[in-house]
């Protein structure tokens, strides 16, 4: 697997399902689930986005190269925390 794919295309499928599950109109699946789906989907995206930081921190204090990788991975999860903060 790719530098890209792993630290741009894969950690970008969290906000995309998190939209998609937002725009979702109430009748399909209700408001409480699409509600508690988001919040879900928010709760594992800030949680992998922690992991990530920590693997950026230390890849920094290890002067690793990657860990510019992990700073964008750890950026582009915290995009459906942000947007529950927003939308709720």
């Amino acid at each position: 697997m790719s530098l890209i794919q792993r630290h741009v295309i894969l950690p970008s499928l969290a906000p995309l399902l998190f939209f998609a599950v937002a725009a979702m109109p109430v009748h399909v699946l209700g408001c409480r689930t699409r509600g508690l789906l988001a919040v879900s989907i928010a709760l594992v995206s800030v949680l992998t986005g922690l992991a990530a930081a920590i693997m950026a921190i230390k890849g920094r204090l290890q002067d690793d190269s990657q860990s510019r990788w992990w700073i964008g991975s750890a950026s582009i999860l915290a995009i459906p925390t942000v947007g529950v903060l927003i939308l709720a």
